[in-house]
């Protein structure tokens, strides 16, 4: 066999239709889209976005189309529309997701932009909400007992942008006018640099600055230490099932206790409308969530807290009512029982997950957009993605498309890397014993538990 030279190729002009190449399709989106088939979710989605499109002109681009893209950022791990729009061009088997042919153009991410534009929030929210229903539908909704917790977003806006906010002024401008008040007639960068280093306050706070171009992002201090301009995903899930209820993107300078109760009541909305025949009756939260007014405001509905406390010297209950005290030392009860400590740990593991879907591996630790509303939206419906990428892990034994591990002969799925290893180490070593047994293979050697090593050869 000859070497192969790649050589320059001039397009056809035309080409016939029977030699156009089109892919099987993968088998991870073509479930997905029989899922969504069957659950007539493009219908569902048209009817809610009828409203904001006028009746008559040219046909947009279809509202089931906009949500797949999004889910398609999801579960590729892309973050930008521009890397979506790429990759949706590119790639036969998500055209076939998105319904396009070779011949037809895939929508760019200035139409994602407008359509994002176009749709209220609240469409959106409808959308999570649909497929939360359909989760409840298949059994994978109960919302009996939620973990809540809480992440960072960091926004599209740098540092060193912001400006004062009482008089617009930017850090270097903020210095100089402190060097000027010091004494200095007319300082220079590197005076101005000498001086921030030497001083010892360099403190920054939401109360003074802001960012011009995301005044809704605020500085904070980040799950790595570094400070940054961000916003705050606070998620409740569903500890029996995974299955994340209510998705919020607040302000990043909000505390746990002031946004645990609206996401704890915004989740009992959602979980209703889903069709979830209880209501909550467990919370489990970290200790960032914990105060008397959120203890009492749990009890006074009758739902059952597991939130640890904060280590301090003594607390003094003179002047509080009665029943805050006995809400404090009901939860400090819960909490040091077994079924306590066993709540904390499945919120640790199972809430985390989800941040470690959404945010790592989902494409959403770093925002690309600005304003909070605009990051909620997307936010919303990655998380709607995680639960259908949910779905497809517990009804078909499906994984994210990304992992390449949940295909096998003959299509069968495999559960984990480790049993497909396995499973070929096994292949192997029955192998070596065929060829031992055939006299092809004098002796082999297994050092040591899941390997081998075929020592020697016979002759033929």
């Amino acid at each position: 066999m000859s070497l192969g030279r790649r050589t320059a190729r001039q397009s056809e002009l035309f080409i016939p239709a029977n030699q156009i190449f089109s892919g099987s399709g993968h088998p991870f989106y073509s479930k997905l889209n029989q899922v969504l088939a069957e659950c007539d979710f493009d219908r569902h989605v048209e009817a809610l976005c009828e409203p904001f499109y006028k009746k008559g002109g040219r046909p947009s681009i279809p509202p089931g189309v906009y949500f797949r893209m999004i889910f398609i950022g999801y579960f590729e791990g892309i973050s930008s529309q521009r890397g979506i729009a790429w990759r949706c061009a590119d790639s036969l088997a998500l055209r076939d997701f998105l319904g396009f042919s070779i011949t037809e153009p895939t929508p760019v991410h200035v139409s994602m932009t407008m359509i994002r534009k176009r749709l209220d929030s609240e469409v959106f929210d409808e959308v999570f909400l649909y497929l939360l229903e359909v989760l409840r539908q298949k059994g994978l909704l109960k919302a009996k007992c939620l973990g809540i917790d809480a992440t960072t977003l960091e926004a599209n806006a740098a540092m060193r942008s912001i400006v004062r906010k009482d008089n617009g002024k930017n850090w270097k401008g903020y210095l100089r006018q402190m060097a000027r008040e010091e004494g200095m007639e007319d300082p220079s960068d590197e005076d101005i640099q000498r001086m921030d280093r030497s001083r010892k306050d360099k403190k920054v706070s939401n109360k003074d600055w802001e960012s011009p171009v995301d005044p809704d992002s605020r500085i904070t201090r980040m799950k790595d230490g570094r400070t940054h301009l961000a916003y705050k995903a606070e998620h409740a899930v569903d500890l029996d099932t995974q299955a994340i209820v209510c998705a919020r993107v607040v302000s990043a300078d909000q505390g746990d206790t002031t946004s645990g109760p609206d996401t704890l009541t915004q989740a009992q909305v959602m979980s209703t409308r889903a069709g979830a025949q209880d209501s909550i009756e467990e919370v489990v939260a970290d200790k960032g969530y914990h105060s008397n007014q959120v203890l009492a405001g749990c009890q006074e509905v009758g739902i059952r807290t597991y939130i640890p406390e904060r280590k301090q010297k003594s607390r003094k209950w003179k002047g509080k009512p009665e029943h805050v005290k006995k809400a404090f030392h009901a939860n400090r009860r819960r909490v040091r029982g077994k079924k306590g400590r066993r709540l904390n740990r499945l919120r640790s593991e199972r809430v985390e997950r989800t941040f470690a879907h959404v945010c790592e591996t989902g494409g959403s630790r770093r925002t690309w957009l600005r304003g909070i509303e605009k990051v909620q939206k997307i936010h919303v419906i990655k998380c709607a993605a995680y639960n259908l990428g949910l779905l497809m892990r517990v009804l078909f034994k499906m994984s994210k498309p990304r992992s390449g591990n949940w295909t096998g002969w003959a299509g069968l799925v495999w559960p984990s890397q480790a049993l497909q290893r396995s499973l070929h180490t096994l292949a192997d070593l029955l192998e070596a014993v065929m060829l031992w047994w055939l006299g092809r293979v004098e002796r082999f050697v297994i050092p040591s538990f899941g390997g081998f090593r075929i020592a020697s050869f016979s002759r033929p």
